[in-house]
């Protein structure tokens, strides 16, 4: 490496290490255990994962865990370039480090899975009713997240933005999971 790549390296990494401790600092202050919201936040994960648990089809688990997975980790890499670009943010966390978590890990896939597990069973279109879910978390949950003070937009972002993320995401984790779903029928 050239000493100039080096050197601004070191500067990011440096920079990083101030900003994980002033969100530490933030997370004592603002958002720890001794808050409400933490306990809000908190429920936002553990409440769907129990639901999920209770009510998922054992006999889809796979298919239905796949899809959520795949919407998860598409929506977490857009949720952290968000917050990254400084286009949203969310002021309360479980853990500093992890800013989105309630909704990346929990809420918002489990929603998914459990509308794809309800549209297989009876045998509904998954994509009109994925567009109706991601109104409601658009323009409901988002817009109750925001007076709340639980998630802030910047720089133009707008609930229209936040629906059109949550439909992409749909579609590209339901493409992913059918071409999974392709390839294995072609296999057999």
């Amino acid at each position: 490496m050239i000493e100039k790549q080096t050197e601004l390296l070191n500067q990011i990494r440096t920079l990083e290490v101030k900003v994980s401790q002033f969100e530490l600092q933030y997370w004592r202050s603002f958002s720890d255990f001794g808050t409400w919201q933490f306990w809000v936040v908190l429920i936002t994960v553990v409440a769907p994962l129990i639901v999920l648990f209770l009510s998922i089809d054992k006999r889809k688990i796979l298919l239905l865990g796949f899809f959520g997975f795949n919407y998860h980790v598409w929506f977490h890499y857009a949720n952290t370039a968000g917050i990254e670009l400084g286009l949203w943010e969310y002021p309360y966390q479980i853990v500093p480090i992890l800013p989105s978590f309630a909704l990346d890990a929990s809420l918002v896939p489990v929603c998914f899975m459990l509308l794809y597990q309800w549209s297989l069973n009876h045998k509904k279109n998954i994509y009109l009713y994925s567009v109706l879910l991601s109104a409601v978390f658009a323009f409901v949950l988002k817009p109750i997240m925001v007076n709340l003070h639980f998630f802030h937009m910047f720089k133009g972002i707008n609930y229209i933005h936040l629906f059109l993320f949550y439909v992409a995401f749909f579609i590209v984790s339901k493409l992913i999971t059918n071409l999974f779903l392709w390839l294995q029928k072609k296999e057999k």
